[in-house]
Order: structure tokens, then sequence, then C-alpha cells
């Protein structure tokens, strides 16, 4: 009777090491470039959040006839507020989603009336990455009048 052999074929150890040593080569090449990509997204989203948050302070104006005061902020544009000028006129929620925006790092966007820019009624704005004041790059401050 014949011994039946069977070929067993699998991976040596080696040639294992060989394509995670590739892969990993690969990742160190293709992951900064990826991760580049992320870190210039954020303010991106920012700058159409800010985009959005204008488009509805326009329209809360063109009901009302008025843009909100500082202290009533961007909140006014989600829920009516009673007692406050013109509200009778309010038409809203002006956002779509009828939650207040966010900017690329999930911060609620600020806003004051009038702008500290001259020559501007208001200002929507992100403090950046670090959500305080200044900073360059990620940090740096978005603003609706830039």
């Amino acid at each position: 009777m014949r011994s039946m052999r069977r070929n067993r074929h699998g991976f040596t150890l080696l040639e294992l090491l060989v394509v995670l040593g590739i892969l990993a080569l690969l990742a160190t090449l293709v992951a900064p470039k990826v991760l580049g990509q992320l870190g210039k997204a954020k303010p991106q989203v920012t700058v159409q959040q800010i985009g959005n948050a204008k488009t509805a302070i326009n329209s809360f104006k063109l009901d009302t006839g008025r843009y909100p005061t500082t202290e009533e902020g961007l909140e006014i544009l989600v829920t009516k507020r009673e007692g406050a000028p013109n509200m009778d006129k309010w038409n809203g929620p002006y956002f779509e989603r009828k939650s207040l925006p966010v900017d690329g790092w999930g911060n609620p966007l600020k806003y004051r009336a009038p702008a500290r820019e001259p020559g501007f009624e208001f200002e929507i704005f992100s403090l950046g990455a670090d959500n305080a004041e200044g900073g360059e790059g990620e940090n740096k401050d978005i603003f609706s009048w830039e």
C-alpha cells in the first residue's frame, strides 16, 4: 500500500517578516500624507459652517428686521425667544438640522454683534483647534469676515 502524502503549503516565518516589513514601510510613507489632508479638512469644514451660519443670520434679519445681539447669540436662530424684539416675525429654526453648528474640531461657533472688525454688523468665528484666542496653523482663529 502506497502511503498518501499530503503537501502542506504555508508561509515561512521569514516570508511573513518580509511582508510585514513592506507593510510597515508603506505605512510610514502614506500615513503622513493622509494625516496632512485630515488637518486641512477641519479648517475647511469650519469655513463652510461659518458660511451656513451667515446665511441663517441673514434669513433671521430678513424676517425680524434685525441681527441677533451678542447675548442672544446663535441660539436665537434655533429657539424662539419670547420677549425679544420682533419675535412675532420669527420664522425659524434657521438651521436645517435644528441644532447649533460646530467648527471642524467639534466646538460651538461663536457670535458677536457688532463685529470687532470695522464695517461688519456681526461676526461668527471659531477659535481653532486649541479653542483659545490667537494661534497659528490649526490653532488660528477663523472669522466670517475673512
